[in-house]
């Protein structure tokens, strides 16, 4: 039996060597398109703080073609429930959006013969909401605080919808998207200048809602940017 050993130590090692391959066989990360349109990765380990609503497609990313029998299950943890999974998805790639302020974790889970291997966290950081509208605007062609808009910054929102009014009352314009806004017309025709008055409903990804009203400056002569 002593001539076997070799061999038989041989055949070990090669079924080790083989299992820590297979084991390292993916590469998951995290795929989302920033507010300039430009598409970022994370990778496996790394930490992304961001804004809500996120969406982020993650992709197993195997090196070598997979054997037909490898399952994968995405795990989803929350910072409120580390421990057990909020969803679990059973693709090679899935997508999910995020909606809620805090961190989540996502973990890769690779199955092939009852073997698994567990990849280190994608993990994501959802921001505490925050709004502030401008009181002024100045629509007069310059490229400079022509549309009326969310100040910069705004964070989380999850759920917006803003009304322009006149003085009378009379609804001039309204939208839907913390990113649009109101170039100061009316059907197509600029109004005239003068004071007119939003009125914001909003909610956050951490459920703080948000109304705001208030007075808003049209100056179609001015030429910088107001706060």
């Amino acid at each position: 039996m002593k001539q076997h050993k070799p061999r038989i130590l041989a055949i070990l090692l090669s079924m080790v060597l083989s299992t820590v391959a297979w084991a390292q066989n993916c590469q998951p990360s995290g795929k989302y398109t920033d507010t300039n349109g430009e598409t970022n990765t994370i990778a496996a380990g790394d930490t992304y703080s961001g804004s809500a609503p996120l969406t982020i497609t993650f992709t197993a990313n195997p090196a070598t073609t997979t054997d037909a029998a490898t399952n994968y299950e995405w795990h989803f943890f929350s910072q409120k429930n580390p421990r057990s999974a909020f969803l679990i998805r059973y693709d090679k790639d899935t997508e999910y959006t995020f909606t809620e302020a805090g961190t989540t974790r996502v973990i890769l889970y690779e199955i092939l013969n009852g073997d698994t291997t567990r990849y280190n966290p994608i993990s994501l950081s959802i921001s505490e909401s925050s709004l502030q509208m401008p009181n002024a605007f100045s629509p007069n062609g310059d490229g400079i605080n022509d549309i009326y808009r969310a100040k910069p910054g705004y964070k989380s929102i999850v759920e917006f919808k803003a009304i322009i009014f006149n003085r009378w009352g009379q609804k001039i314009y309204e939208w839907d998207d913390p990113a649009g806004g109101w170039d100061g017309k009316y059907k197509g025709k600029d109004v005239a200048q003068g004071t007119y008055f939003v009125n914001v409903t909003a909610k956050g990804a951490d459920g703080k809602e948000f109304h705001i009203r208030r007075d808003v400056n049209l100056l179609r002569g001015y030429t910088q940017s107001t706060r």
